[in-house]
């Protein structure tokens, strides 16, 4: 019997992030169509099989194909670098999942039906409307949803109270 991993979801304008919580995942099988159908299956520590696909809300950009039709189109891929990709790590499955078109979705899926349990808003990944447009563009898919280091103090903030000792005069 095939088990759902945790799936936690985000999106900006133009991509859509999931993290697939799936520790040690083995045999990692991911699928982008074109019209929005997200496939993925692995197997885990234990042996047990995980899948599960959805529907998407919209529209997205398959997952890059490996070009081996010359020197020329190896380079137009690496230029262009567009389409859906996915990262395996030791605790997760990053996906980032190029939209079709640059607009916000209402929802992940394209039901109207509340989403499956294991299908969870990414909190720390969530990127309003607002806040992409005054956000820099700098950011790349390596790094979208964790902490940048802004040269910031981690002190920052902090509220230091003077030295009571040597206030006293002891």
């Amino acid at each position: 019997m095939s088990r759902h991993p945790e799936v936690l979801w985000a999106q900006k304008s133009d991509k859509v992030y999931l993290t697939i919580a799936l520790p040690d995942a083995k045999d990692i099988s991911v699928k982008c169509e074109g019209e929005g159908l997200f496939c993925f299956s692995a197997v885990g520590v234990q042996g047990e099989s995980f899948d599960f696909s959805m529907e998407l809300f919209g529209n997205i950009v398959p997952e890059k194909k490996n070009v081996n039709d010359g020197f020329f189109l190896k380079l137009l891929a690496l230029v262009l670098e567009e389409g859906s990709k996915t990262k395996a790590g030791l605790r997760n499955i990053m996906c980032s999942i190029q939209k079709e078109e640059k607009l916000w979705w209402k929802r992940l899926l394209k039901s109207e039906e509340k989403p499956a349990p294991y299908i969870k808003v990414d909190w720390n990944k969530w990127c309003d409307e607002d806040d992409e447009e005054s956000a820099s563009d700098t950011s790349d898919d390596n790094n979208a949803g964790y902490e940048k280091d802004d040269g910031s103090s981690e002190d920052e903030g902090m509220l230091y109270l003077p030295d009571l000792e040597k206030a006293r005069g002891t």
